[in-house]
């Protein structure tokens, strides 16, 4: 099955959309005991994030605003159910619901909860009325798809107009990309009798798109008010902070089954932005890593079983896509996406095994101009806690720092791009592999001096010149390393500003915070009654935020996360990623440094960098980058559509334009001269399946362009004849 966001140990990196699933709980009762089990839910979450919380927000008239917003937001991104009649009716507890919090009223979750019912059955109504009939792709109309761009619509005449268009989208989009596929073979499908005229290439568009809001209507109604109830209850623990969770019992089953360490499936992590599903990461070694051609940001529209015809799953659930996403080991889905960029692609990925073994660190050779040049590629920071033997990121790291020392490498490259975090044991014990004995990290909880953490070994395993690799999706354990070789001047950090988690998370279990009163007042039963299953008498768990990491100079990693002493191009950098993109994400502050020295002979970074400039000024496919990354600011500015197919067709290939010459420059790039080390030589060729592995790992790494420039980057420091030596510049 496909893995969803991954727990790290201690530090974990979730990237939440507005909430992945709808949950439910089991219990009985009439309506009365319904509002006491809702009630008794909001007053435990509440008093956890007051007991608990690293900074819990005083529940007043300003939380209130804020939880009131973001509900609607995750009800209704896109407006197409509330009017501003309702908006009008559910105004007055937008300074109300603080109150009713600490009161244990559930009133205007009840009052939307009734309005929004009511607009599902309008909803439903419109979209069979609107799809009976021809679209017409000849006019002059836009559509809006930025729900936060739009007011609500003025009364049920606007709001059908708002359906009108956004079905109308959706059916251009199909009819367009069946028509261009029956151009490319128009003379082999009109010898055979099958080519279609574009009225019944419409109807086929409308027909698909029909049956797509029919499955999403049947969702909704599945969905009752204690699984919108959650929603809510989410809507308040997200307000405190972007990673305080609550989940009820059955996703707390979910979260701990996400533990496993293999899988099977395609090897993607889902998340649901807006109301979209799209790829948060893709786990190393996985099939879809191997395949190489799904990223990060991807958004999925279309779920294909091999040549079958492909379901629509726009407004589905993750739970319902991954059904269809899923299947049998050597079969094979054909994902149909848009990048980032606005490009649409199909992607054909074949199922299979995720092994733990593909996220384990490993290194190569790579012939640099001044030498071989060592590589190390860390996915994540692991450690097998239950296992005294098991393996430890820390441990195998250094093994493969000896293995490139062995071979006689000019300067070390770790890649620490797309890691989310892990273990922060083996933060601070890999950092002392290139640093003497000092302070990795400082970690704080509420109202607590700081405590820091040190790397207590003497002397240096590593002390050549050395490069760490970061993006927009290296976060928490891998911000805390960069973070800290950035610190102490050991390293040159190359890439993007990082992911900005800078905070801790504890799972607790609901029921330690309920009163004695709660459980004799019979609202939860007795695990002694006899009742099995944590379902019958548990209301949930909490993700809680409890602590708050600082680097070794005083300033948080939380926030603004690792600004890389050299930036290069990223397609990415207009626009606001990671944990700047949640209002509710705690600020960034610093604390007094650490006491530590930085190295004694340090980089001259600012020379590094300049060299690094001219390059990259000079790369045509860096140029490109750029680009695109001007385009998909553009685009976020300006999210309009057009609903005529000229003017359609034209955007889309202003789109592709990008990524076909993205394509053309990839293929005229001259490979990287990269090599396994001999020592691995024997566990590679154990047999077909890992000889392959290794193969796709070196081709990947081959038209790297970041990792060509990096290259140079520690080529450039390999002339300066870095040698570490610890113990001056004190701080």
């Amino acid at each position: 099955m496909l893995r969803f966001m991954k727990n790290k140990i201690l530090i974990p990196l979730l990237i939440l959309g507005a909430l992945a699933t709808f949950f439910s709980f089991k219990y009985s009762g009439g309506e009365q005991n319904d509002d006491q089990r809702k009630t008794l839910v909001l007053q435990t979450v509440v008093k956890a994030i007051n007991q608990g919380h690293f900074s819990p927000q005083k529940i007043n008239d300003s939380f209130s605003t804020r939880v009131y917003n973001k509900l609607l937001n995750t009800l209704d991104y896109e407006k197409k159910f509330f009017t501003q009649a309702d908006i009008n009716q559910l105004k007055q507890y937008q300074f109300q619901i603080d109150d009713q919090i600490n009161n244990g009223s559930v009133e205007f979750f009840t009052k939307l909860d009734a309005i929004f019912q009511k607009r599902i059955s309008d909803g439903e109504a419109y979209y069979k009325d609107m799809l009976s009939r021809p679209f017409s792709f000849t006019g002059n109309e836009q559509v809006e798809l930025n729900g936060e761009k739009i007011d609500w619509a003025a009364g049920d005449e606007a709001l059908k107009d708002r359906w009108n268009k956004v079905l109308k989208y959706r059916v251009l989009a199909r009819y367009v990309d069946a028509k261009k596929a029956q151009e490319k073979s128009k003379d082999s499908l009109t010898a055979a009798g099958k080519f279609k005229t574009d009225a019944e290439l419409e109807q086929e568009a409308r027909d698909a798109v029909r049956k797509n809001q029919d499955l999403y209507f049947k969702r909704l109604r599945k969905i009752d008010d204690k699984e919108r109830f959650t929603l809510y209850v989410n809507s308040i623990t997200n307000s405190q902070d972007p990673h305080t969770d609550y989940l009820p019992p059955i996703d707390k089953q979910r979260f701990d089954e996400s533990m496993s360490g293999t899988f099977f499936g395609i090897g993607a992590q889902l998340k649901d932005e807006d109301g979209k599903i799209k790829i948060a990461s893709v786990i190393a070694g996985s099939p879809s890593w191997k395949q190489g051609r799904l990223k990060a940001g991807d958004e999925i529209q279309k779920v294909a079983q091999g040549a079958d015809e492909p379901v629509d799953i726009q407004g589905y659930d993750i739970e319902d896509a991954v059904k269809l996403i899923r299947g049998k080991k050597g079969t094979e889905v054909r994902l149909t996406v848009k990048k980032v960029n606005g490009a649409t692609e199909v992607i054909p990925i074949i199922r299979g095994e995720v092994l733990l073994d593909d996220v384990f660190a490993k290194s190569a050779l790579i012939q640099g101009p001044t030498g071989p040049i060592g590589y190390i590629y860390l996915p994540e920071f692991y450690s097998d806690f239950q296992n005294i033997n098991g393996r430890r990121s820390a441990e195998d790291v250094g093994k493969e720092v000896a293995k490139l020392k062995n071979a006689g490498v000019t300067g070390i490259i770790l890649d620490l791009r797309n890691n989310g975090g892990g273990s922060l044991s083996d933060v601070v014990d890999m950092s002392g592999l290139f640093i003497d004995q000092g302070p990795i990290v400082q970690v704080k909880s509420s109202n607590a001096s700081p405590m820091t953490l040190r790397d207590q070994n003497k002397g240096i395993q590593y002390d050549g010149p050395l490069v760490v690799m970061v993006n927009q999706n290296s976060a928490s354990a891998s911000e805390i390393l960069a973070a800290a070789m950035q610190d102490y001047k050991r390293a040159v950090i190359v890439g993007s500003t990082t992911y900005g988690k800078g905070t801790v998370q504890k799972l607790i279990s609901l029921d330690d915070f309920m009163s004695m009163s709660d459980r004799l007042g019979g609202l939860v039963q007795n695990r002694e009654s006899g009742k099995a299953g944590e379902s019958e008498d548990a209301i949930g768990s909490l993700k809680l935020t409890v602590q708050k990491f600082y680097r070794v100079n005083g300033g948080s990693t939380q926030l603004k996360g690792v600004v890389p002493d050299i930036d290069l191009p990223d397609p990415y950098q207009h626009i606001d990623m990671g944990e700047r993109r949640d209002k509710a994400a705690l600020k960034w502050d610093e604390i007094p440094a650490a006491n530590y020295n930085i190295v004694s002979n340090p980089v001259n970074v600012a020379q590094i960098a300049a060299a690094s400039k001219k390059r990259v000024s000079n790369n045509a496919t860096f140029d490109l980058i750029k680009e695109s990354a001007k385009r998909m600011k553009q685009q976020q500015d300006d999210n309009q559509y057009a609903l005529n197919e000229n003017g359609y067709r034209k955007q889309l290939e202003e789109a592709n334009a990008t990524s076909k010459k993205m394509e053309e420059l990839e293929k005229k790039v001259t490979p990287l001269n990269i090599t396994n080390l001999q020592e691995d030589m024997a566990r590679i060729n154990m047999d077909s399946s890992t000889i392959q592995k290794n193969s796709e790992w070196l081709k990947n790494m081959k038209k790297d362009i970041y990792l060509a420039e990096t290259i140079n980057i520690i080529a450039d420091i390999a002339k300066q004849n870095v040698k570490v030596s610890m113990g001056e510049n004190k701080r």
